[in-house]
């Protein structure tokens, strides 16, 4: 049996309470008529969500499609190391690999992303660029210190 569809569902719970011959003047069948009302209109709209998402999804996978074929481009002939998410500035990001800024790398406690940050970020305020997730760290001196040695 197909499973029906929230419009479906909707037209057939009104169909049950127009078979049940309710009076549509007592307090009682005000209150199914409404109901049955606010559902069907809740199951259009939420159809014209479901709609809008699907499309949506597509147009997000198009772009993604397209965009990797763009890093392959630009990173084609680079030969450093680095990923799309670094900080360094090489031919196929803008910066210069050997003279990278000083980081740190803290991991985000709801979903284990690795984050980089420097020291203009304020590391009690850390929003994961993965999962949107705010939380703090805690940059000891003797972290700082480290980084101004190397």
């Amino acid at each position: 049996m197909c499973e029906m569809t929230l419009n479906e569902r909707a037209s057939y719970i009104k169909g049950l309470c127009d078979g049940m011959e309710i009076d549509a003047s007592s307090k009682e069948g005000k209150v199914i008529s409404a109901l049955t009302s606010l559902i069907s209109e809740m199951a259009i709209a939420i159809e014209e969500l479901e709609d809008e998402v699907c499309e949506l999804r597509e147009y997000i996978e198009e772009i993604d499609e397209d965009l990797g074929e763009v890093e392959e481009v630009l990173c084609d002939d680079c030969d450093c190391d680095c990923d799309w998410d670094c900080d360094c500035d090489c031919d196929c990001c803008g910066e210069d690999c050997e003279d990278e800024d000083e980081y740190f790398e803290v991991e985000c406690p709801s979903c284990n992303e690795i984050i980089c940050f420097d020291e203009s970020i304020d590391p009690e305020e850390l929003t994961c660029p993965a999962c949107g997730e705010k939380f703090e760290c805690i940059i000891s001196e003797e972290d700082i210190s480290s980084l101004d040695e190397e």
